[in-house]
């Protein structure tokens, strides 16, 4: 866990993540990156020796055989506050939408209900467990599907709930979770999801796989790209040419 520990103090003193003060809610869905942060943060707070508290919060999207009641059980485990979000977002995306693509509103649904959740429990920061890699296949997806360079911040300012995000664990590979986790035999539970493994996140990740093979320090090599965004060197079209060039794009399509 030392390691796990170093990670995350980088991060969050690169960032200002954790003042004194703080209430965070852990955003907590079982798998294996938000069960260790909840058990970690309770070490790290002993470890930098600064007076803020966190609790955990599941939303519960209403899939059968979600393990809400193991979640919670670790959680009293550990001595930590727990609270777990019900919802109808099962219903909503898959029974009455039928989103072919559910994904995206899913996401949307889920974290609008633990923000204010974490609100009326009085927190004014929410963590999420994002890894590494999870910061790399959003850069990807980012240029592959949407045309720009972007990807999440380690820090987000909220401004519809005032909450402000965070993610520790945005240094930390999977490779080191995955390790700890089963060092420290943390449960881990399943995502019950339909659609789980089967997205364009998934296709992100194979790519990033391939890539490593060739170079091994590939994903170093996007960290830095990611953090040095004055070095980028690209070319802008004047409007007018932009505008024949797409639409050009779009007539040979047809």
């Amino acid at each position: 866990m030392k390691q796990i520990l170093g990670m995350m103090r980088r991060a969050c003193d690169a960032f200002d993540m954790i003042e004194q003060g703080d209430r965070i809610a852990i955003g907590v869905s079982g798998g294996k990156d938000s069960m260790l942060l909840l058990y970690a943060m309770g070490l790290y707070r002993q470890y930098i020796k600064k007076d803020f508290s966190f609790l955990s919060l599941t939303v519960d999207i209403g899939f059968e055989g979600f393990r809400s009641k193991e979640i919670e059980a670790f959680a009293d485990f550990l001595g930590i506050e727990h609270h777990t979000e019900k919802t109808q977002i099962n219903q909503i995306v898959f029974e009455t939408r039928h989103e072919k693509n559910p994904c995206s509103l899913c996401s949307k649904m889920r974290k609008g209900a633990l923000y204010d959740a974490a609100v009326r429990l009085g927190c004014n920061k929410v963590a999420f467990a994002h890894h590494l890699e999870d910061l790399l296949e959003t850069f990807i997806l980012s240029f592959a599907y949407e045309g720009r360079l972007s990807t999440f911040s380690p820090v987000t300012q909220l401004s519809r709930t005032k909450i402000t995000l965070i993610r520790p664990f945005i240094y930390l590979p999977e490779k080191d979770i995955i390790a700890a986790v089963r060092k420290k035999t943390i449960p881990v539970y399943k995502n019950p999801c339909p659609v789980d493994g089967n997205t364009k996140r998934a296709i992100a990740r194979e790519l990033i796989n391939t890539l490593t093979k060739y170079n091994p320090d590939a994903k170093k090599s996007m960290l830095a790209a990611i953090r040095s965004a004055g070095n980028y060197n690209f070319f802008d079209l004047p409007s007018g040419f932009r505008q024949m060039l797409f639409s050009h794009s779009s007539e040979t399509e047809h």
